[in-house]
């Protein structure tokens, strides 16, 4: 939990960003969540009334702070998707809880803030048809659990192929890395299929789950990304978006390594890159 709080003090010393650019989300209506997730599901959430296994699977002890702090993650996704679309970017530096499904939570994931931003969006008939773009180590299993079956978005996960979770779902699209793949393959393999995704797709929103639990360094990992190549990834990304004129909204996602320097460094890169290639 340490990076959130470091994070924005490392960007606001650096000068990479202002107190101008952030933001302070608050709890999003309880609609925008039961579109994405079952209203059951999610009442036993706020009332802490899951299953003991339910919360095993989740991993953290539940208490009404921590339901609440999952509930403004997903609005300020919400809030960064119509910052998106007036600014062409907008970042959350906490979500990605991509293991969310519509009825349960796991690892560390209650509330899936990217697919409750999606649906925010197509509701509002703000977007018509999305790509989630997920590059965290671990597969999106909720993410494409949730979207199984919806052609309106499309879900595209490169992660560990040897990383949880170890029973994968279905994404419309997945790439699983074997152990150890690096910079160069990660990059090659990166920079032929996102173009080509974009050119299909032709989505007018792309959500971006940019994990950085690929670094070599990291615990809880198999890939073996350096920080350059980290950086490499969410620059070709967001030039991607950038120069289709597509808004993107970001999530951090994972970081796992044992130097939380290193973990704030990777995500400080994300929004280098955004504030030079937007700003």
């Amino acid at each position: 939990m340490q990076k959130y709080e470091l994070l924005p003090e490392q960007m606001l010393h650096e000068g990479s960003c202002s107190s101008a650019n952030f933001f302070e989300p608050s709890l999003p209506p309880d609609e925008a969540i039961t579109a994405i997730h079952e209203p059951a599901y999610f009442d036993n959430l706020k009332q802490l009334n899951l299953q003991p296994h339910e919360v095993r699977k989740i991993g953290f002890p539940l208490s009404k702070q921590l339901v609440e702090r999952e509930r403004i993650i997903a609005g300020g996704t919400m809030k960064c998707c119509d910052y998106a679309l007036a600014h062409g970017i907008a970042m959350n530096i906490a979500g990605g809880t991509h293991h969310a499904f519509s009825n349960r939570g796991e690892a560390f994931c209650m509330l899936n803030d990217q697919a409750i931003g999606a649906r925010y969006l197509q509701k509002k008939g703000l977007a018509r048809k999305i790509l989630i773009v997920d590059l965290d180590v671990h597969q999106g299993n909720g993410t494409a659990g949730i979207f199984s079956g919806d052609p309106s978005v499309f879900t595209f996960s490169m992660h560990g192929g040897q990383n949880y979770p170890f029973k994968k779902e279905c994404s419309d699209l997945d790439i699983p890395l074997k152990k150890g793949t690096g910079d160069l393959e990660y990059l090659s393999m990166l920079k032929h299929n996102l173009p080509r995704l974009i050119d299909e797709v032709a989505p007018d929103f792309i959500f971006y789950l940019c994990g950085a639990d690929v670094l070599e360094s990291d615990k809880l990992g198999t890939l073996s990304l350096s920080l350059q190549g980290c950086r490499e990834r969410d620059r070709f990304v967001l030039e991607c978006c950038h120069n289709n004129n597509i808004p993107v909204q970001c999530s951090m996602g994972g970081g796992y390594s044992p130097e939380i320097r290193t973990i704030v460094e990777a995500h400080a890169n994300t929004f280098r890159v955004a504030q030079w290639m937007y700003f």
